[in-house]
């Protein structure tokens, strides 16, 4: 070996498009899938899945569940879990829905659909979420009992104390306000669906543009322009074409001429209007960011991710675990109360099977979202990609004519081949197994 070869400079190793794009293979591997599953129902209903009909109802069918799962990722993250959250959404509605119709109108002296009503229940659904969520974090965080049996425990509690509230009857009609966060009964509308989506784009871009900066202020390396520019061009496809899909879902024409009646005009002829972006899926996107600004962000993120990958050497660290447990569940209460507020409006009422095996649908989101059950791992967009793989099965399911045990049966199936499918790609990349 002479000099000149033995101090050339090494070669760069040529990157792949992936690699180049810093795309995560994960993500990239559930969203084919969710493709994939998308395509398959709209050959086998000969696309009825795909319309905008559909998607619209989607993604109002996914929200209560999707909110749920961004607080089980910080649950799972920190090595516990919550088999209760069904049953404490069960609880929430039933507070919410006695209140809306018993106890706020005749405490205030005002009707049914007073807008103070609707504020006043959501609130106290809230506060009750996020007390009886610290108490069951209390219970594993100081007195250690094991989060499995607290929240086994809590499934039969606050399910059975939903049902004492009303006597085991449906609660309703709700207040008219509160049902707006039920998807088809409050939406932006087309303008303001444009002009979200245009708001989102920007700020989407100004990000990425922000966390360039940062990189090569603090000398660190940076994506080709060429792999900027690609994915501002997906991100703003993506939203575009999201939006688009919803306003295509035209409200009927019936409908229609009822809601010009309303404010004493009558309906043009030939005019048309889109639907929108339902406030419940506004309310899921706007949760997302918050949610990710925290676990990325915040303090109260690092020490949960820290937790979960060390237990130990987070306590030996100075971080308080034990309170951390209190707040990660009372978390979780309070989105379980927020899930309520979208579930109990879409259903108009509160019913006694509302929330009825939520758990297993969290979870199984969670997990096939990426959120790893060793701890330590999982993100909030993988928990609302895994939720919306979940709906989509089980309403292509449905359209197909498969019958409910079926159904139950699939998703079950699904979940423990995600958590297969989970192991083997950490063992493959050297995550966790």
């Amino acid at each position: 070996m002479t000099a000149a070869t033995a101090h050339a400079p090494a070669t760069p190793k040529k990157k792949s498009l992936f690699a180049a794009l810093e795309i995560d293979t994960r993500l990239l591997g559930m969203i084919g899938a969710f493709v994939i599953l998308a395509l398959a129902f709209n050959f086998v209903t000969d696309g009825r899945f795909l319309t905008p009909r559909n998607i619209f109802n989607l993604t109002i069918q996914t929200v209560s569940v999707a909110i749920m799962a961004t607080g089980m990722v910080f649950i799972i993250v920190t090595r516990h879990i919550d088999l209760s959250v069904g049953s404490l959404l069960a609880t929430c509605s039933a507070v919410m829905a006695m209140a809306q119709t018993a106890i706020l109108p005749d405490l205030l002296g005002v009707g049914l659909n007073s807008p103070i009503v609707a504020g006043l229940a959501v609130v106290i659904g809230l506060v009750t979420g996020t007390l009886i969520g610290a108490f069951q974090g209390w219970l594993v965080g100081y007195l250690l009992i094991p989060a499995f049996i607290v929240t086994l425990g809590g499934l039969l509690v606050w399910r059975n104390v939903a049902w004492y509230l009303t006597n085991g009857q449906t609660i309703g009609p709700l207040n008219e306000t509160f049902l707006l966060f039920g998807g088809i009964n409050g939406t932006l509308g087309e303008t303001l669906s444009w002009a979200f989506a245009l708001v989102a784009t920007v700020g989407a871009l100004w990000a990425l543009v922000a966390s360039r900066r940062n990189k090569v202020a603090h000398e660190m390396p940076v994506k080709p322009f060429w792999a900027e520019g690609a994915i501002a061009g997906l991100i703003a496809v993506a939203i575009f074409g999201f939006v688009a899909t919803l306003v295509a879902y035209e409200i009927p024409s019936g409908r229609l001429r009822r809601m010009f009646q309303e404010r004493g005009e009558a309906l043009p002829e030939g005019l048309s209007l889109g639907y929108g972006i339902p406030i419940s899926v506004l309310l899921l996107i706007v949760l997302a960011v918050i949610l990710t600004t925290v676990a990325r962000k915040t303090r109260f993120g690092r020490y949960v991710f820290a937790t979960g990958g060390n237990p130990d050497a987070a306590e030996l660290s100075g971080i308080n675990t034990r309170m951390l447990t209190v707040k990660v569940f009372a978390l979780m209460g309070f989105l379980c109360a927020l899930s309520a507020v979208v579930a109990s409006a879409r259903l108009t009422n509160h019913t006694n099977d509302i929330g009825t095996l939520d758990e297993l649908r969290v979870i199984a989101a969670a997990v096939i979202g990426g959120t790893a059950l060793s701890g330590g791992v999982g993100t909030i967009y993988g928990a609302i990609l895994g939720a919306l793989i979940m709906q989509s099965l089980q309403s292509g399911m449905a359209m197909v004519g498969v019958d409910a045990p079926f159904q139950n049966i699939v998703v079950g199936m699904v979940l423990v081949v995600a958590v297969l499918v989970d192991i083997i790609y950490r063992r493959r990349t050297g995550g966790k197994g």
